[in-house]
């Protein structure tokens, strides 16, 4: 059990934000680069009332606080958020079905101390919550895990699905094109899907990624459903390459896909969901993908032993990872792997040896004042080898600097 001192191998704290007080961090951190030079970091919010923060991390050893929004009502929450150049989109999702507005909203934020909202996707409904996640690469296609008004699920964890939306004209998205996985939505002519007798965590989407190398193809963590790639060669018609489902026997939430294109391989991650690792083991999982129509797994990701954060505060296991996402502003690695792992903080893996990957460095902060823990929910890495990471909790944003 950590005495909340923080802890470092092979990296090092540059700076840090609270967020002014309201350090909750969601799933979403992009980066812009200003027309007048400066370095902005956007950050999602986990729960209201900010929706996202604007920080100046031109000096990443004191990021400044530029703008801060809030979101609509209490009953709604900015989980997650993407931009390419000054346009910047956020995903919506309610507490329950049928509150609003969620959806997606598209922001100009060419001034970063004066963000403009210029459009509301929507995508509330009976059986919505709306958009949990987004991916917006390209600058013209947004990939939304979201539910929709004309989408009702047999089960209610399974509202979330495949929607792409065209930004191309930013004051008016309109939808495109939507999987889901079969079985799951009431006028199936297939059956229900079989729950996961420990662990129903729902089969809906959480990411849903498209790469410029390979914008014909989607890669999906979908929970409780695996890991599935898509053919979106015809975005108005996705259709399923393959699907990899191994929980059970393993506890659901499949949450990552991401492709190393150069090395046809697959690095999967599961999200822990459960807090003092009750879930565990969740992992990050290496796949072979030389044929994508039968994905193999050929290793994990090793963990620390969960009985070093089981009594601290919130969830142990992975989450998120840093997605190679093209542009300017990314790290780009097809060796190393950072990852948020919740009171685990950031773990970064060498993957040089797809068969045994090594951990090779990670760092926990301090745990905040008053708290018994750190959740690090997500992590960018940027081109200048900076990593950004949020907590969840009220830690707030760290800029973190490997020491290899």
């Amino acid at each position: 059990m950590s005495d909340g001192s923080p802890q470092a191998w092979n990296m090092r704290l540059v700076g840090q934000s609270d967020l002014g007080g309201f350090g909750n961090g969601g799933e979403g951190l992009s980066l812009q680069a200003t027309a007048d030079g400066r370095r902005i970091l956007y950050v999602a919010h986990e729960s209201g009332p900010k929706d996202f923060t604007a920080l100046d991390v031109t000096d990443p050893s004191e990021p400044i606080i530029v703008a801060q929004t809030e979101v609509p009502n209490d009953r709604v929450r900015s989980n997650s958020l993407d931009m390419v150049d000054d346009l910047l989109l956020v995903a919506y999702q309610g507490k329950t079905i049928g509150d609003a507005p969620v959806g997606m909203g598209v922001w100009d934020v060419k001034d970063p101390e004066n963000p403009k909202k210029i459009s509301h996707f929507d995508t509330s409904g009976p059986y919505s919550r709306g958009a949990h996640c987004l991916w917006f690469a390209d600058g013209r296609y947004a990939y939304l895990s979201t539910g929709a008004r004309d989408f009702q699920p047999h089960n209610p964890l399974d509202d979330q699905f495949f929607m792409i939306v065209d930004i191309g004209d930013p004051t008016n998205p309109t939808e495109v094109g939507r999987w889901w996985l079969p079985g799951t939505r009431v006028g199936d002519t297939e059956d229900p899907p079989e729950r996961h007798p420990n662990f129903d965590t729902g089969f809906r989407l959480h990411n849903g990624n498209v790469w410029p190398e390979r914008p014909d193809r989607a890669y999906l963590g979908y929970i409780d459903g695996g890991a599935i790639i898509l053919d979106v060669s015809d975005k108005s018609n996705p259709t399923m390459i393959s699907r990899v489902d191994y929980h059970p026997p393993f506890p659901g939430f499949t949450h990552t896909v991401m492709p190393i294109f150069n090395r046809d391989l697959l690095i999967v991650s599961d999200e822990s969901i459960v807090d003092h690792a009750d879930d565990h083991p969740k992992y990050v999982w290496v796949m072979d993908g030389r044929d994508e129509t039968n994905p193999v797994i050929i290793s994990t990701f090793p963990l620390p032993d969960p009985e070093q954060f089981k009594d601290a505060d919130g969830r142990f296991g992975a989450h998120n990872l840093n997605e190679n996402k093209p542009g300017p502003l990314s790290m780009q690695s097809d060796t190393l792997i950072v990852g948020s792992y919740f009171n685990g903080g950031v773990r970064v893996h060498d993957i040089s040896d797809p068969f045994r990957p090594e951990e090779v460095a990670y760092y926990i902060p301090a745990y905040p004042e008053g708290m018994n823990g750190v959740n690090i929910n997500d992590v960018y890495w940027d081109e200048n080898g900076l990593i950004y990471a949020i907590d969840r909790f009220k830690g707030g944003m760290y800029v973190l600097e490997l020491t290899l």
